[in-house]
């Protein structure tokens, strides 16, 4: 059974080979407004929809620029369920995501990104900063949804998402050995 990939396939820009789509957001950045209707999908509904079958692919192959994207997230909702693991309500888990979101992390690029043989470098410096504001501006948003999943209406932490923290999606994770 192959990996899900990304419907989006339509974008108007991209930074490296990393496509710069838009999400629905209550965050300030640089990503493109969400032109959609408010059930509509975005590429983090689609992440995590998706995350629970493609987190368990050692391999990924990579079909569109939105594929990129998609991989990054779901990297990201691992980091964030390894941090929730060690929550025990909602506020303490909304913390933590936020404090993972705005912390330093490497771009695509950078010497300690781990997939650096799948992305390109930015071509620029103002490339690069834009890229890391939007994908600090995406990490505060999957933050907050995967709080939401993890932490439904009861309050209390689901374990069928968190028995999922120690998966690593293509044998990679966004933080470094013994974080």
């Amino acid at each position: 059974m192959p990996a899900y990939h990304s419907a989006f396939l339509e974008h108007q820009q991209s930074v490296g080979n990393t496509a710069i789509l838009p999400f629905k957001t209550q965050f300030r950045g640089p990503a493109p407004p969400f032109g959609g209707q408010p059930g509509d999908q975005d590429i983090i509904d689609e992440a995590l929809y998706y995350f629970k079958a493609n987190v368990f692919f050692r391999t990924y192959e990579i079909k569109s620029e939105a594929d990129r994207l998609l991989i990054y997230i779901t990297l990201y909702i691992t980091e964030c369920l390894k941090k929730l693991q060690r929550c025990a309500n909602r506020n303490q888990g909304q913390n933590e995501m936020y404090t993972l979101a705005i912390s330093r992390f490497d771009i695509p690029g950078d010497p300690g990104f781990p997939l650096n043989s799948v992305y390109s470098k930015a071509k620029s410096p103002a490339d690069a900063e834009f890229l890391r504001a939007y994908l600090t501006q995406l990490r505060q948003e999957v933050g907050l949804r995967v709080v939401d999943r993890v932490f439904g209406e009861d309050g209390k932490p689901s374990k069928w998402w968190l028995c999922f923290a120690k998966k690593k999606f293509m044998d990679k994770s966004l933080s470094g050995p013994g974080q």
